[in-house]
């Protein structure tokens, strides 16, 4: 008599609605689903889903369980059909944050309907640190719980740790710097470092307690992944991590985004066909990609003052374009006040760039010979994807976690150099924009461009490595994740 097939195990996932987050929680899904004996089923909202859907590949078996979010987000001033944070200004992203807690009762619901059907409890639940809540739900019904923060764990680390701090971090304002109470292996902390969210006042307290709330949840859960390696911010996360969680687990199982050796453009969209059919026209290296992430956006006046110094250094570049601050993120196409009079017309005669609106194929671009830096905000999935490339960094920080992620990039990991900082009208020069990046590009006479090419380099095979398997070869990553999913199994 043939032996039944085992039944696999399942593994919930639960990322915060925002693509920011989605991303790398589906990057991490498709390496969990090639593991012999685990499912995976991402939760989300319906129109969040829909989208995901689509994107996966025809041979993927990843399912979705769908919870609503109805109509709560009108009680908190959302707009209708709101289900991510897409088009949302700052103050409605806070709005959807706290709107968010609201699903507490149905993603219980949907964990004990998904142990009734089938017969015994999820092996796990990872979720977002945003979502930290839902460590509460999984402890409530017995289920082994893992936050997977998807940043770095320096980064991270001190973001977690101002947040859980609030007003108690720089009691001194006129100090340029101060230590982290529970975190002093990070050393001193600039003031410049802190972005808006980062500043406690009372009209900022609802976001302060958001944060706070849901980190402390976090904290609680069973073991946290970090989206990094070692050399990246990794150890010194690891360190503090797992100190404030009295010595739980904390595992290195990074980077989760798409492998760039992979990459395939599709030139059949008019759009991309014009990108890459210009790049392709480009000496190696030559080409600066310029962006903000999806959520992110500058001042007009720094508009201004980036396109002044992307033209003064001479440099070929590509610049995805979000509307400024001041400016509605639903504004169909460019609009002339956003750039200095004649810029787009210069920039046209010489071919010296090309302007897009809104969103590009970055890791695609990025992996394309002719690009040889990356201006960034230094968010940690754009980060990735460019070591993943081999692109070293000009680092722009806006917010967030951003401008820690700068500051290892530049001290520990030697790919990038900061270019400007956060969103005040005075950090920004056209004179110092153009500097750098003919530092950056300026050829293998340039020793300091050099080193950062060469260490972005070294970094793309180490990230590789993490994640590579092949005739009896483990990378650190997947060891770390086997050892994650062990752990589950054994206390599921």
């Amino acid at each position: 008599m043939a032996m039944a097939k085992a039944e696999k195990k399942n593994i919930v996932m639960f990322p915060f609605m925002a693509y920011g987050h989605i991303n790398p929680f589906m990057a991490l899904a498709r390496q969990l689903e090639r593991r012999n004996g685990y499912k995976v089923t991402i939760v989300n909202t319906p129109l969040n889903i829909q989208k995901l859907r689509d994107s996966l590949p025809p041979n993927s078996n990843i399912s979705f369980a769908e919870i609503p979010f109805n109509n709560v987000g009108a009680d908190y001033g959302l707009p209708a059909g709101t289900e991510n944070t897409d088009n949302l200004s700052y103050d409605l992203i806070v709005q959807f944050l706290i709107a968010s807690e609201n699903l507490k009762a149905p993603f219980k619901n949907l964990l004990v309907d998904i142990t009734r059907i089938e017969g015994h409890a999820p092996v796990c639940v990872i979720s977002d640190m945003f979502l930290g809540w839902t460590i509460e739900v999984a402890r409530e019904l017995g289920i082994f719980r893992s936050v997977f923060i998807a940043g770095a764990g320096y980064g991270m680390a001190v973001y977690f740790s101002i947040s859980l701090n609030m007003n108690r971090q720089c009691e001194n304002p006129e100090e340029d710097e101060f230590l982290l109470l529970d975190f002093p292996e990070a050393l001193r902390i600039q003031r410049s470092q802190l972005g808006n969210d980062l500043i406690y006042s009372e009209a900022s307290e609802s976001w302060w307690t958001f944060r706070e709330k849901q980190f402390l949840c976090c904290l609680s859960s069973d073991a946290i992944l970090l989206n990094t390696i070692d050399g990246l911010g990794g150890e010194i996360g690891v360190e503090y991590f797992s100190r404030k969680m009295g010595g739980k687990p904390v595992w290195l199982i990074g980077p989760t985004c798409k492998n760039s050796n992979t990459v395939k453009k599709d030139n059949k969209n008019m759009q991309i066909g014009r990108i890459f059919g210009w790049l392709d026209l480009q000496p190696p290296g030559s080409v600066l990609y310029v962006c903000f992430g999806s959520q992110n956006a500058i001042l007009p006046s720094q508009m201004k003052e980036l396109a002044l110094g992307l033209e003064a250094s001479g440099k070929k570049f590509i610049w995805v374009v979000r509307p400024p601050i001041g400016f509605s993120t639903e504004t169909e196409g460019f609009q002339a006040e956003w750039f200095p009079e004649g810029f787009e017309e210069r920039i046209k005669t010489k071919n010296q760039g090309l302007l897009i609106y809104k969103w590009a194929p970055q890791l695609e671009i990025l992996s394309h010979g002719s690009t040889g830096a990356f201006l960034s905000h230094c968010g940690w999935n754009s980060v990735l994807e460019s070591l993943c490339c081999g692109v070293p960094i000009i680092g722009w920080p806006l917010a967030g976690e951003q401008m820690f992620n700068s500051k290892m990039l530049k001290e520990e990991a030697g790919v990038c150099i900061e270019v400007a900082r956060g969103i005040e009208e005075s950090n920004v020069a056209r004179e110092r924009i153009a500097e750098v990046i003919k530092t950056v590009m300026g050829g293998e006479i340039n020793e300091e461009g050099e080193e950062m090419r060469r260490k972005a380099r070294e970094i793309k095979v180490k990230l590789e490595e993490a994640i590579r398997e092949s005739e009896g070869f483990k990378g650190s990553s997947l060891r770390a994740m086997d050892e994650f999913l062990s752990t589950a199994s054994v206390q599921s």
